[in-house]
């Protein structure tokens, strides 16, 4: 092999060659999967919500470090990758699947912009996984809205229930967002709801413009709890707030049962503002 390095084209000195590779082999040890995966995840997490950190942190140790993690980055290959993903699938789990190759993908970016890597072997595995089927929510169409209303104008339950509903319908935030909405996140004189990042499931603020008839529902919610820190207080502990069922079995109560859900509200604003010509992204 030595002769073989000198007799090249150009001539390679077989001692300094031996140095470069027990150099780059230094190097490749070091630069790990995992630690250029921590390296990434403290490059990105301070802009990053506290939960976003620690969810992106979970998928990292449970499912890549185990198997990737002590190998060196530039060494894995696709179908190396390929293989974990896969195994997540077989435990049913297709959106955590999508969601590790994704991860997986930005730590091998992070490498070669670092240039501790040349190559992002993610890529080449789209379209790879399984499709997760999409269980859509049961929402209402346009035509089911006036007697909608009409039987929520007459649901004789809790108030602060009705009014979450109209709320919900007024701003098509998700249920969750909505049932842990605080008073200080309001600002009546700028007509903003301001939904803080680690409450938001991508992990980024959120925004909600609030229309006059927003600004009326939260007006009556104020004689009702303006003197709690949740806007919609859980009934039976004030100090915390509404619990997870409480608009879907008012909705089961009002008779929209399998016909209706908190989160359907969503996807009714959607529908109505796509066919009146709305910009899917807004």
């Amino acid at each position: 092999a030595a002769r073989e390095l000198l007799a090249g084209d150009p001539p390679i000195d077989p001692m300094s060659q031996r140095k470069i590779d027990r150099r780059e082999a230094a190097i490749r040890a070091k630069n790990t999967f995992e630690s250029i995966g921590r390296e990434w995840w403290d490059a990105k997490r301070d802009g990053w919500s506290q939960r976003h950190a620690s969810a992106v942190m979970a998928r990292l140790e449970k499912d890549l470090f185990p198997t990737l993690g002590a190998r060196p980055l530039v060494e894995i290959e696709s179908p190396e990758l390929l293989d974990v993903v896969r195994g997540i699938e077989r435990r049913g789990a297709l959106e955590v699947a999508s969601k590790t190759l994704t991860i997986a993908g930005q730590v091998f970016r992070y490498a070669i912009f670092a240039r501790y890597a040349k190559s992002d072997v993610s890529r080449d595995l789209r379209g790879a996984l399984k499709a997760r089927e999409v269980n859509h929510y049961a929402k209402l169409s346009e035509a089911d809205l006036p007697e909608f209303l009409g039987k929520l104008k007459a649901y004789d339950g809790n108030p602060l229930t009705r009014h979450a509903i109209k709320l919900l319908m007024l701003t098509f935030v998700r249920t969750g967002e909505l049932r842990g909405a605080r008073w200080s996140e309001f600002d009546f004189t700028k007509r903003e709801w301001r939904i803080p990042a680690d409450r938001m499931k991508m992990g980024a603020e959120h925004i909600v413009p609030l229309s006059n008839q927003a600004i009326s529902v939260l007006e009556q919610i104020q004689t009702l709890s303006g003197h709690r820190d949740h806007v919609f207080p859980n009934e039976h502990h004030p100090q915390k707030f509404m619990s997870e069922n409480t608009i879907l079995y008012a909705l089961y109560r009002m008779g929209y049962r399998g016909r209706a859900t908190g989160h359907g509200f969503r996807g009714t604003a959607s529908t109505i503002l796509n066919e009146q010509g709305w910009t899917p992204d807004a």
